[in-house]
């Protein structure tokens, strides 16, 4: 069969991806805003919850952290079985679960209830960041992949932001209706994953053969490009996707992505505390922590797309940890609430605009049922940093008490990951290198 004219098969190509990014990402983005904002409300309801329930800020942050526990647990099952039974119905299920659960959380009664229900949504909403990450391989080729995942986790800046302005609103209704401001925090935004979940249901395609608004030739054309790569980019795919645990790639990109989350939890986790800590409001608190929000969706723009043109992976990941960390002890030392607040704010950007990248990786030696699981692993592992974050961060506070002094155990976490990371992803680099053929790039940019 005769190959398409180079200049009509770019058309095709470009069409086809802006088609599924217009269709697809929106989506994806809204349903992981309302994901990000159901796991960061609890931010805004411990500035009363904690006195409502009679905790302390360890206490609190335990149950803050065994969402991060069930993650652990389940993330990996969750995603093999998205893998089998398609992303439509998977992702309905965990929307309708973690909204429920959060809803729940409003009517939370005791500390063992407290604790209970933040372990049963970690448990609802494993597999889905993860299952996105995997589902984004069965959409985009390699060469767009960073770029997507840009997009996909601006989200969570908005989202940030989204919180933060509805979080301290929120609070201030305390008293309507006979319920607390920290049970309106939970409750409305609990109510957004249910409706949503009927959304998903009805609009989202279990892969490109199955969209309605791809033409023939465009699945066509995916369906190619994504089986050249599959064939000839040097990945896995085991018999046993629980086999790709084993794999020392993705244990070794594990172990160093553990200080990324344990940074992003701890500094989301703790911003509304230090910004009350300077005098703000509950209104005020929430509306002045969008702005480092705002700051992290532009650099999660511009970071991929950096890589992209430089062809470089490695720095793009470890520069942006090594400023957020730098950045963390600055917000200590350095005199003035203005000051402070915005090294905050490059902390935060630099803490998020170094994972698109990082997360383009695991599919340039995983594919299929692997490439789930790989993904999850390393997603899951990671995220034990949220757990450890969200009871040190307390922790530190309750010994030294000084909402800043935590700064400091992030921006060591932060700085010894991201060295690791250069180490880890240079050895990766260089095991690409011995596998590929001469024809091979090293490492696939990403676009």
């Amino acid at each position: 069969m005769t190959p398409p004219p180079p200049q009509v098969d770019a058309r095709l190509a470009h069409d086809t991806v802006r088609t599924v990014t217009l269709r697809l990402m929106p989506l994806l983005g809204l349903m992981y805003l309302i994901a990000y904002i159901d796991r960061q409300n609890i931010s805004y309801a411990k500035l009363q919850m904690v006195g409502d329930l009679g905790l302390s800020e360890s206490v609190y942050g335990l149950g803050a952290s065994l969402f991060f526990l069930g993650y652990f647990l389940f993330e990996v099952p969750a995603n093999v079985i998205l893998e089998r039974v398609g992303a439509r119905r998977w992702f309905a299920r965990i929307m309708f679960t973690w909204g429920l659960i959060t809803v729940l959380l409003g009517f939370t009664q005791n500390t063992a209830m407290f604790y209970v229900l933040r372990f049963l949504l970690g448990v609802a909403e494993a597999g889905f960041f993860p299952g996105v990450l995997f589902a984004l391989t069965l959409w985009f080729p390699q060469s767009h992949r960073a770029r997507m995942i840009g997009w996909f986790m601006i989200a969570s800046a908005f989202a940030n932001a989204v919180g933060a302005a509805i979080g301290g609103a929120l609070l201030d209704l305390d008293g309507l209706f006979g319920l607390k401001g920290w049970q309106w925090v939970f409750v409305a935004t609990g109510l957004p994953a249910l409706i949503l979940t009927v959304v998903v249901l009805r609009i989202l395609p279990d892969g490109p053969e199955r969209a309605p608004w791809l033409t023939a030739e465009g699945k066509a054309w995916l369906a190619r490009q994504l089986a050249h790569e599959r064939e000839s980019g040097g990945q896995v795919e085991h018999h046993n996707p629980f086999a790709a645990l084993l794999d020392r790639r993705v244990w070794m990109l594990a172990s160093v992505y553990v200080a990324f989350p344990l940074a992003a939890y701890g500094l989301s986790y703790w911003l509304p505390t230090v910004v009350k800590s300077f005098g703000a409001s509950n209104t005020a608190n929430g509306f002045i922590n969008i702005i480092p929000w705002i700051v992290t969706a532009l650099a999660l723009w511009w970071v991929p797309r950096r890589a992209a043109r430089t062809g470089d992976q490695i720095w793009h990941v470890v520069v942006p940890g090594l400023v957020a960390a730098l950045a963390l002890v600055l917000s200590v030392v350095l005199p003035g609430a203005a000051v402070k607040f915005a090294c905050l704010c490059v902390a935060a950007a630099g803490v998020f605009s170094a994972q698109p990248v990082f997360w383009s990786l695991p599919p340039t030696f995983l594919k299929g049922a692997s490439a789930a699981a790989g993904i999850a692993a390393i997603n899951s592992v990671g995220n034990l940093g949220g757990f450890v974050a969200q009871n040190a961060v307390p922790f530190i506070r309750d010994q030294t008490g000084s909402n800043l002094a935590p700064m400091y155990f992030l921006a060591a976490a932060l700085a010894l990951g991201a060295c690791l990371m250069f180490v880890v992803l240079t050895a990766l680099r260089r095991d690409a290198a011995r596998r590929a053929t001469p024809a091979e790039p090293v490492l696939p940019r990403t676009a």
